[in-house]
């Protein structure tokens, strides 16, 4: 692997924030700027990919296939959506439900 050299100017505290996370972490400041810049390039081509995914769809076609999906097969076990029941929401400034009757 070619590695090359850049001289990068950081902000003091931004430094100081970079060699914390990189102790904590047990790597060198020089992983840990290689493994943010990886991680920001992924995220940028991966919105791009999308992107460019996106311009070539079609609309009326992805929905037409949508239309048809499950035509002529029953469901099957296992399909079945899980029930959720809602939450009760808590009461009062602690947060703690009052039975009925006492205060």
């Amino acid at each position: 692997m070619k590695k090359s050299n850049f001289a990068l100017r950081l902000q003091p505290s931004l430094m100081v924030e970079t060699r914390k996370v990189a102790k904590a972490e047990g790597v060198a400041v020089n992983q840990l700027i290689n493994v943010a810049v990886a991680e920001k390039l992924s995220a940028l081509r991966t919105e791009e990919y999308f992107a460019e995914r996106a311009a070539r769809g079609d609309v009326t076609r992805a929905l037409h296939i949508l239309e048809r999906a499950g035509v002529g097969n029953r469901p099957i076990p296992g399909d079945e959506l899980a029930i959720r029941r809602p939450r009760r929401r808590a009461s009062g400034p602690s947060g703690k439900r009052r039975r009925s009757g006492t205060r």
